[in-house]
């Protein structure tokens, strides 16, 4: 009887430490995974300008292009701010972190990380939703470029003051006002530093102004998840 029970713990034992082995490597399996997507680059634009219907609008193609990429069930926001009253700042609409591209490379770790130390922000790796790369003057191409990216946004991500418009009126405008864009590559021209969130501000907000300043009304968006 002795013997029975001993063998019985001894398979017992066993059988835990298999289970607790299986578990490990279960564990280790999905610490190796890389991230899921939180960040990419719309690979279009709306394509009336910086007329996105609003924030809203701009959060819905986000979230459309996000479900075609299969990443739809993480929330989505477009990295952009408003002016006047009830003004938004675009860091404060796009969660807290980490947020990776496609290829599960960390952008940035956070919010702060975002707008102190954005070094992955560049043509490598500021991808579309599909892991693709936008075109780019450093790509080979002097006389051609789509690196504006819509953001309306101050260097730390914080709206600019009412005013002179950096937003295309709050993001309902094709024709009339201006936006403040990013260079998504940073670089100015053959330049390399350019900020990624403030270089300049649009011509316009119609769509042919913005291919002609160097973009075609793209924007970031960011799993806020």
């Amino acid at each position: 009887m002795m013997n029975t029970k001993r063998t019985l713990t001894a398979v017992t034992a066993t059988v835990s430490a298999l289970a607790l082995t299986g578990l490990s490597i279960v564990a280790q399996q999905q610490s190796d995974e890389p991230p899921e997507m939180g960040f990419f680059i719309t690979s279009v634009g709306i394509g009336d300008g910086a007329n996105l219907g609003g924030l809203a609008g701009a959060d819905a193609h986000c979230q459309a292009l996000a479900d075609a990429a299969g990443s739809g069930q993480r929330t989505w926001r477009a990295y952009l701010s408003t002016q006047g009253d009830g003004a938004v700042n675009a860091r404060d609409r796009i969660g807290d972190g980490p947020w990776a591209n496609v290829n599960g490379l960390i952008m940035a770790a956070s919010v702060s990380s975002l707008h102190h130390d954005n070094s992955n922000f560049n043509w490598e790796h500021s991808l579309d939703e599909n892991g693709e790369q936008f075109p780019s003057r450093i790509d080979g191409d002097p006389d051609f470029t789509e690196h504006d990216v819509l953001t309306g946004t101050q260097i730390v991500g914080t709206a600019f003051t009412a005013g002179e418009d950096r937003t295309c009126g709050n993001w309902t405008s094709n024709d009339e006002g201006s936006a403040m864009l990013g260079h998504a590559d940073r670089y100015s021209f053959t330049t390399p530093g350019s900020p990624w969130n403030t270089a300049h501000p649009s011509r316009s907000c119609s769509q042919d102004d913005l291919v002609a300043t160097g973009g075609a009304g793209r924007f970031y968006c960011f799993a806020i998840d």
